[in-house]
């Protein structure tokens, strides 16, 4: 159900120069000892620069139609590429959608569905709540094959800097593990740094004040990337940036940008001074992107290279606003799991096009894998599909069916002083119950554990999910419920209990 596409490609590449290229490397291949097919028509294989925000918001980016925040950088390389209006986490929490991302499975496959924790166990019994959890995951298993795993098998240099929290706390919060840590899980080259992310202040220090304007302070997790773009080539190489920012805390260092928004947000906004700290954050984010992409540019790589921006999750209901979309962060309406998503590659993905057919990020591994030439095979089953024919044609069919699985309670502690409806941009922590969802062409059904119950959305009418049509739409609605509850099933998905 969810690992089957079909493809309609309206045009590809045809020019002596690729094939002569591809010829090449297929010969190269089996040097290597590989039996990679020679496909005359097929480009050439890119180096790929991945870059995972953390919490950022579906319309937190210009080039998505914030009012306010100023992004350029990305801006531009939506220009330069595609922009994805249906693109989803594959969960509402981070580091289930990173494991999850990294493995082309969903949560409810791999059993990782909430945070990683420095300790076993499970969420302590709320007033209120009728169900029991699942026992957290810790650690990404190291059997599971990564991106990056399948990706140095075909010959590529890889490398990870910032936020990897899919392992046990060691040393302290999102502290890396010996045993379960990026270089464990197919990263040759991986390096520990909060960069300038106010994580790094618990050991160096609040770092002083910035008053010049378009001055950000220096990041050491970027600077660390753009010296990897800057070396001498001599195989393509993947790369993922896992940025820390925007999440908590939301904190600068520079006045300037706080004065500029201080004049841009206006002065009747919810939690005002929040979102003008916010929008600070989101421009230091956009500084450090632009970094990356002039190191990639300088090193000569910038036509060879296939450029994904994404974001882990929905933003934060406190420092900004989701809507038109309902939810944020830690649920699964549309707030929480959907997500901007930026592709560019010169000469194979269209400048200044948009996408809008649904994807997700479990489908990054295998079109990362196919463009490195290792299509991957259905054994063992993942749940992601190629995107590569939607990079070369925005309008490609692609008919598959997402899911979501989240069977916990949020928040942890304070449950029964978080509001009880999940709302548009109500700028407060709402309650999430244990919560399942699916999405096939416009509709999108969302199923509660609690009660059994069911609630079915029309996406293309109602984006907001405001109007819920289980009652007037039954058969759609036990259709769709009856094929989530069956994946469920069949991966084996761990599910609360009464």
């Amino acid at each position: 159900m969810v690992n089957r596409t079909t493809y309609r490609r309206r045009h590809g590449v045809a020019s002596a120069a690729y094939g002569c290229l591809c010829a090449l490397l297929a010969i190269a291949c089996v040097l290597q000892g590989r039996a990679r097919a020679a496909d005359p028509t097929a480009a050439p294989r890119p180096n790929v620069l991945f870059i995972l925000a953390d919490d950022l918001a579906f319309s937190d980016l210009g080039c998505y139609g914030h009012p306010w925040h100023e992004t350029p950088h990305l801006d531009r390389l939506a220009a330069r590429g595609m922009r994805f209006t249906d693109a989803y986490a594959p969960a509402p929490i981070c580091s289930a959608s990173r494991a999850s991302i990294l493995t082309g499975k969903t949560p409810a496959r791999l059993g990782f569905e909430f945070v990683t924790k420095d300790a076993p166990g499970r969420q302590q019994f709320r007033s209120g709540q009728a169900m029991r959890t699942p026992p957290f995951t810790l650690n990404l298993p190291l059997e599971e094959r990564t991106i990056a795993e399948r990706l140095a098998a075909a010959g590529y240099g890889t490398a990870f800097l910032g936020k990897w929290h899919l392992n046990s706390h060691h040393r302290g919060y999102l502290g890396w593990s010996q045993t379960h840590g990026p270089r464990q899980q197919g990263f040759q080259t991986a390096v520990e740094d909060f960069g300038s992310h106010p994580y790094s202040y618990r050991e160096s220090g609040k770092p002083p004040r910035i008053t010049t304007a378009g001055e950000f302070a220096a990041d050491s997790m970027v600077d660390r990337a753009c010296e990897f773009l800057h070396q001498p080539a001599k195989r393509p190489f993947f790369l993922m940036v896992s940025q820390f920012f925007v999440h908590t805390p939301v904190s600068t260092p520079c006045d300037w940008l706080l004065a500029k928004y201080d004049k841009r947000v206006p002065k009747d906004s919810l939690n005002r001074k929040r979102r003008i700290a916010y929008a600070a954050f989101v421009e230091t984010l956009d500084h450090y992107v632009g970094q990356l992409l002039s190191a990639l540019v300088a090193s000569g790589n910038g036509d060879d290279t296939l450029i994904v921006f994404t974001s882990d999750n929905g933003g934060h209901p406190v420092y900004t606003a989701n809507g038109p979309l309902r939810g944020s962060k830690w649920n699964l309406y549309e707030g929480g799991i959907r997500v901007p998503m930026i592709a560019c590659w010169p000469e194979h993905v269209p400048a200044g096009s948009v996408c809008r057919t649904p994807v997700i990020g479990y489908d990054l591994l295998s079109t990362f894998a196919e463009l490195a030439g290792e299509p991957v095979a259905d054994e063992p089953p993942i749940d992601g599909v190629s995107l590569a024919g939607l990079l070369a044609d925005p309008a490609a069919e692609l008919d598959r069916t997402l899911v979501w699985h989240f069977p916990y309670y949020h928040p942890e502690k304070g449950f029964d002083r978080t509001l009880k409806k999940i709302g548009i941009n109500d700028f407060a922590v709402s309650q999430t119950r244990p919560q399942a969802a699916l999405r096939h062409g416009k509709y999108k059904l969302l199923y509660f554990f609690e009660d059994e119950r069911s609630e079915l959305y029309d996406l293309n009418a109602d984006l907001g999910e405001s109007r819920d049509l289980a009652d007037d739409q039954r058969s759609i609605a036990a259709d769709l419920e009856r094929r989530l509850l069956g994946y469920l099933d069949a991966v084996g998905a761990r599910r609360p209990v009464r």
